[in-house]
């Protein structure tokens, strides 16, 4: 380890008020210490504020953010839904690629943005248009809905509504 990343070290673990002290050691070395020396002359070393930075609850990668884990109100939009997926019978997809619409009331306000969730899972890039696309999803039965994020922060999350995909190969 250097010099520097020494310094760094004991510069972030002293306390905020702790003073720091620089001087040259028996070989003629720069160091530094949260005590002075003793017989040896050393600086007082001035340090700008420090930055701190609100530690936020963990969260896995792997799952979605949930409007119990944040601290969103609970009702952002007061409609949020999909739209253009048949519920009582199989949409035909015969590439597995089709196109969901999403209806919120208000309008997205800035800088939210839409974000699907496919079989309980975050699908896709997130987007501020209404129309998402969904690109060679296999077929049988599947659980969408789709999430209003602010980052990777939850906002609001829709229904989960549940169909089916048929896909017809050709030969």
């Amino acid at each position: 380890m250097g010099r520097g990343s020494v310094l760094l070290l004991v510069l972030l673990t002293l306390p905020a008020a702790a003073q720091i002290y620089k001087y040259t050691d028996a070989d003629g070395n720069t160091a530094y210490s949260n005590q002075p020396p003793d017989g040896v002359s050393a600086q007082a070393v001035e340090l700008p504020p420090l930055n701190s930075v609100e530690s936020q609850a963990p969260t896995s990668p792997d799952t979605p953010p949930t409007p119990e884990n944040t601290n969103a109100p609970r009702k952002a939009y007061e409609l949020l839904e999909l739209t253009d997926i048949p519920t009582e019978e199989a949409l035909r997809a015969n590439n597995g690629t089709f196109t969901v619409g999403v209806r919120s009331q208000p309008r997205l306000q800035s800088p939210h943005l839409f974000r699907l969730l496919l079989d309980g899972q975050p699908y896709g890039q997130p987007s501020n248009v209404p129309r998402l696309q969904l690109v060679n999803i296999d077929r049988g039965e599947h659980s969408l809905a789709v999430q209003v994020i602010d980052g990777e922060r939850l906002v609001q999350q829709s229904e989960t509504v549940t169909f089916t995909v048929q896909r017809v190969h050709l030969p």
